[in-house]
């Protein structure tokens, strides 16, 4: 996705993997993903609200641990601000669905395959469910707010992606696609097709073929947009009289970008 937004971007962050400076709205989601996941590592009866409560202070300070750096993007704002954010989000979830009534297959998972053509595809899934009957689900969620209206495809792209993988790996493809909106307590549910995911998979595959041209090549040109004004590699984009850092060449394993 990267890539299609801005070639440059895509250079600096999963080749040159130049870090960007950790913001407010992103840790908040960090610690509401994990959260979810230590949620669905109780047994089913356990995962009452709660419970859920008290997992959010845990979860901060093991994040804390990993990276101390964040507790300064966190005081910023003021910690109790910050923790109770998270708990209005996890108590939002609740509104949308109850985890007691069921056993996901697997949180925070890493799926990946190559397609027939070499394409590598990876990424982590955040929730996958399996109905008695094998039907898969795919659950994605999002402590931002539910896109406008029309500007559903672009938020179903990166589930697109983990269908095509699962169609791929497993033989099947999802039932339903799930993105839960937490900011405003919505749920986008899609049902793809085995057609239509394999003409992403085209899209996937001529997408790759572009990316390994860049990577041979050296050549990422910036791409203007109104998403550049989010952008942390202003300073290092030519559009804003930035200088990019010397290629350092085509890497071994490019890095997830996500």
């Amino acid at each position: 996705m990267d890539f299609k937004q801005c070639p440059l971007k895509y250079r600096l962050r999963a080749v040159d993997r130049i870090p960007e400076p950790p913001a407010r709205p992103a840790v908040r989601g960090t610690v509401v993903h994990a959260v979810l996941e230590a949620l669905y590592g109780l047994p089913s009866g356990e995962r009452i609200p709660d419970r859920a409560a008290a997992l959010v202070t845990p979860a901060w300070q093991r994040l804390l641990a990993e990276r101390p750096e964040l507790g300064e993007v966190v005081e910023e704002g003021g910690l109790q601000g910050f923790l109770d954010e998270v708990h209005r989000l996890v108590r939002t979830y609740y509104d949308l669905e109850d985890p007691t009534a069921f056993d996901p297959e697997s949180c925070e998972s890493l799926i990946e395959v190559s397609l027939p053509d070499g394409s590598p595809l990876r990424g982590f899934v955040d929730r996958i469910d399996v109905t008695p009957s094998g039907q898969l689900t795919v659950v994605d969620y999002k402590t931002g707010r539910s896109p406008a209206p029309g500007n559903e495809n672009a938020a179903l792209f990166q589930l697109k992606f983990y269908a095509l993988i699962m169609l791929r790996t497993r033989g099947v493809a999802p039932t339903r696609l799930r993105l839960i909106y937490l900011s405003d307590g919505q749920i986008l549910t899609y049902h793809p097709d085995e057609e239509e995911l394999l003409r992403f998979e085209r899209i996937l595959s001529a997408l790759w073929a572009a990316i390994s041209t860049a990577l041979r090549t050296g050549d990422f040109p910036p791409s203007r947009g109104w998403l550049c004004q989010f952008c942390d590699y202003q300073p290092l984009c030519p559009e804003f009289g930035g200088t990019p850092p010397p290629y350092p060449g085509p890497p071994r394993t490019v890095a997830d970008p996500r």
